[in-house]
């Protein structure tokens, strides 16, 4: 769940700039008819074959004692009480006195948020704030029926908040490591840090089977294989959780969830919040396998996808949250939303989704600062009945189940629990010796020619590179900020870059070792270590639109260091398969070490010797991901028909191993621009393919227009002749709610070359009536990559009835966080107030002249 909206900026009419993705996998909203649209939670799809869908068997039973309280608790709560348990604000838009007031029944702390907003702020001062919420929540202050709170948090590797937490590695490395016996330890270290803070619930784990590794959640995957999935969903609940019948829940755990359902690693191109368009068969095999282990060990509650299967928003998607999740598969716990996540559901906005709830949301993840109009809009809702009592009681039951089974009523404040305010948990020896194994059971070794590797610990040793001594960089995303950036090794205390892991064992040895980022050194060594690879990132901002590694830098030093007659071995931190051919030539060796985290000292572990000489710890990592053979190659999974990798999943090299690995093709890293046609046109007398016309209002719904004309809330568009028959389309915005006209594709598109070749969104446009509000035209890439550029003033210019031509430089878009390498819609034309445009001719074109982009 990221922390990427600035409070206010997400109102109802809003949702365009964030979330727009066109055509019928659209990333944040929801192909609608040009009638009243039809509400998500209406939507089910045919009864399938009972066969698909697995009777899973919870190792938490049903305990008659809880379920008599439940219905004592819901007989005493007033209906306000109830639905205030239906909503969860975030810690930076919530105060104890809210949680009194409105019968909160749970609050979030996001990716980089903190008490008093302070990085840096101690055990002490999120135990306390614990006990604030806590005790807000246990007041009886008009005679209020007294119900624990539950504070849940992103430990999504490691209690990745907190500053000196142990940090293990992201998913993808444990994935390497074929270990589910160890996932178990890493959720009951990780556990222990959470409740030593006071928080109850970590949303985790995350069971994605990624399938096209552009997905900037990749490192969020265990594997593409389902299998691998499947035996870490379990082993990961009972390390959070503990294990039914003997230490469920207790003080030294807490409450896990199963995230994020379902398929959300199944989108087409990899779309951050896009759209599964496969089987329900293939969504059960593949996409369901993690849960059905979660889920039997006991996971107690499952967070809501952001993407769809098949259309339909997964926050409404009845058909699998209720037929399916609870229903079918058994599930008697809580499903809680993501990240404002009922707001992209067709006909919803952020403070008004009665859709989410009837489809089987429990919780809604309501981080903006009017959250307050969310509770009151669902009060209304069923007060109305628009939401019937029984779905309500069903929510508000399954939420105290999960409180009861915690054991929250009887635990008592935060800081009175077992391992409240004991800081000597948090980063402990015995944890950090747990992520150390975890780091070195997972590097993947891909090429080791001469044996290069494992390097003698008492050689000269250069240790390279800008990832060398950088522990932000190791750890990823998800790394005290949402992002992982901004951080400092002072940030990780008790942690270890590489080149700290290296210099301990090289200096213990007799050694000797040099740090240098630039791979200078005064001395020649026997060997360089050069690590480098991805820079940190997080949802949304990590898709890609191709897997390929760029780093001329890079690249330069390895060349340099082998022309100089030293060994070269790469030690490349990333969080996918990424192409990079040129690079493994360029290295005697060649290590994948994903995403480490806080241990770096784990590298040292298995790339140095002993002492003596003898090998450490041999190399066991295999590829959780197929390594492609070309960038474009994905998606790319094993069983492929036509199954072609590089290095095919489950590859990895051990010490025992005498392969040499030739030179790898390099005829993929080649420029594409000079085959690039001067002109890449979207509109030119009819839409081309692969765009399409798409209609969207101000409440998510959205009209693809295939014929002459449609129309939508405030907009609608109609065939115009300009030099010939139905040449042109008229735009015509009311001015009655905000409105877009967009110019887009379920597949992304490769701008690269036009922008390195001064390219332009160009269009001509005549304006038949000018603009009374702002207007923007936007240029789309995924959720949180769309960049806006006001046009008010060049259609306030022009001359109504006439042709222009407006020109914008691809750099004006790119300065605002679009990548031009994986363009969704390159035209995006939106305001709320009234305006009446044609247009003409919508293309990209290479050298065109536009003009400087404001800043």
């Amino acid at each position: 769940m990221p922390n990427f909206y600035k409070p206010g900026a997400l109102a109802a009419c809003s949702l365009v700039t964030v979330c727009l993705v066109v055509g019928a996998a659209l990333s944040g909203c929801e192909k609608k008819s040009n009638e009243t649209a039809t509400a998500d939670t209406e939507t089910s799809k045919p009864a399938a074959e009972k066969s698909l869908w697995p009777r899973v068997q919870s190792a938490v039973k049903k305990d008659p004692a809880i379920e008599a309280k439940i219905a004592e608790l819901l007989g005493k709560l007033s209906l306000e009480e109830k639905v205030g348990q239906l909503i969860q604000p975030e810690l930076r838009q919530v105060t104890p006195a809210d949680v009194t007031e409105y019968s909160l029944g749970s609050i979030l702390n996001g990716g980089g948020s903190f008490p008093g907003e302070n990085k840096h702020a101690k055990v002490e001062d999120w135990l306390a704030l614990a006990d604030g919420f806590y005790n807000a929540s246990m007041s009886t202050e008009g005679g209020r029926v007294p119900v624990p709170i539950m504070w849940g948090t992103d430990a999504v590797h490691g209690h990745n908040n907190i500053i000196g937490a142990t940090l293990f590695p992201h998913n993808i490395g444990l994935g390497a490591t074929r270990n589910p016996e160890l996932i178990k330890k890493i959720g009951a270290a990780t556990a222990a840090e959470i409740a030593v803070t006071g928080i109850d619930w970590s949303f985790a784990p995350t069971l994605a089977v990624v399938r096209d590794d552009r997905w900037g959640r990749t490192y969020e995957s265990y594997s593409e294989d389902p299998a691998v999935v499947k035996a870490y969903g379990g082993k990961m609940v009972e390390g959070l959780q503990g294990v039914a019948g003997a230490d469920l829940l207790s003080e030294r755990h807490v409450i896990a969830t199963a995230k994020h359902f379902l398929a959300d690693g199944g989108t087409e191109g990899g779309q951050d919040r896009g759209d599964a368009k496969i089987s329900e068969e293939e969504l059960v095999r593949i996409h369901n396998a993690g849960y059905e282990t979660a889920l039997a060990a006991g996971a107690q509650t499952v967070m809501a996808s952001f993407s769809s299967w098949q259309d339909v928003k997964m926050h409404g998607h009845k058909y699998l949250l209720t037929d399916q999740l609870k229903t079918q598969m058994g599930f008697d716990g809580l499903v809680v939303g993501d990240w404002n996540g009922h707001a992209f559901v067709s006909g919803c906005t952020p403070v008004s989704c009665p859709q989410s709830i009837n489809a089987g949301l429990d919780i809604f993840m309501a981080p903006d600062p009017n959250w307050k109009e969310l509770y009151h809009n669902t009060l209304a809702q069923v007060k109305s009945g628009e939401i019937p009592m029984a779905r309500l009681d069903d929510a508000v039951s399954r939420i105290l189940r999960v409180k009861l089974r915690a054991g929250l009523f009887e635990k008592g404040a935060p800081s009175t629990r077992e391992l409240a305010g004991k800081r000597e948990v948090i980063g402990s020896p015995e944890h950090r010796a747990v992520a150390r194994q975890a780091v070195r059971e997972s590097v993947v070794l891909l090429k080791n020619n001469a044996q290069t590797l494992p390097v003698k610990a008492n050689s000269k040793i250069l240790v390279a590179g800008d990832g060398a001594d950088n522990i932000g960089k190791q750890s990823g995303g998800w790394s005290i900020t949402w992002q992982g950036t901004g951080n400092a090794n002072t940030d990780f205390p008790g942690g270890s870059s590489i080149y700290q892991g290296i210099a301990e064992a090289v200096d213990a040895a007799g050694g000797a070792v040099e740090l240098s980022a630039n791979g200078s050194y005064k001395n020649k060594p026997d060997v360089a270590f050069v690590v480098f690879g991805e820079d940190p990132y997080a949802e949304m901002q990590g898709d890609v639109g191709a897997l390929m590694y760029k780093n001329e830098t890079s690249l330069a030093l390895l060349k340099k260091l082998k022309a100089d007659g030293i060994k070269v071995i790469s030690l490349f931190i990333t969080g996918r398969p990424l192409w990079a051919n040129n690079f493994i030539n360029a290295s005697d060796a060649f290590a994948v070490v994903w995403l480490p985290g806080s241990e770096g000292v784990g590298i040292a572990d298995v790339v140095l010797t002993k002492a003596d000489g003898s090998v450490n710890f041999d190399m066991k990592g295999k590829l959780p991901f197929s390594w492609p053979a070309s960038p474009a190659q994905s998606p790319l999974n094993h069983g492929d028909a036509d199954y072609q990798p590089q290095f095919a999943y489950d590859f990895g090299l051990t010490y025992s191993d005498k392969i040499e690995t030739g030179l790898l093709d390099e005829t993929a890293a080649q420029a594409v621009a000079a085959n690039t046609p001067d002109s890449a046109p979207i509109f030119n007398q009819r839409v081309l393919n692969p765009w399409t016309l798409v209609l969207l209002d101000h409440r998510n719904n959205m009209l693809p227009v295939t014929t002459s004309s449609g129309e939508l809330g405030a907009v609608q568009v109609s065939s115009e002749d300009r030099q010939v028959q139905e040449d042109s389309r008229r735009l015509q915005f009311n001015g009655s709610a905000k409105a877009t006209v967009t110019l887009g594709s379920t597949t992304r598109t490769d701008f690269t070359p036009y922008i390195e070749s001064k390219g332009a969104l160009v269009f001509d446009v005549k304006v038949n009536a000018k603009p009374d509000a702002d207007v923007n035209l936007g240029m789309h890439c995924g959720s949180d990559c769309v960049g806006e550029i006001p046009v008010t003033e060049q259609f306030n210019a022009a001359a109504v009835g006439e042709w222009t031509s407006v020109s914008i430089a691809l750099e004006c878009f790119a300065k605002k966080r679009v990548k031009m390498d994986m363009v969704l819609a390159p035209f995006m034309l939106s305001t709320a107030g009234r305006l009446d445009v044609s247009i003409y001719n919508v293309r990209i074109e290479k050298n065109a002249t536009a003009p400087v982009c404001a800043e």
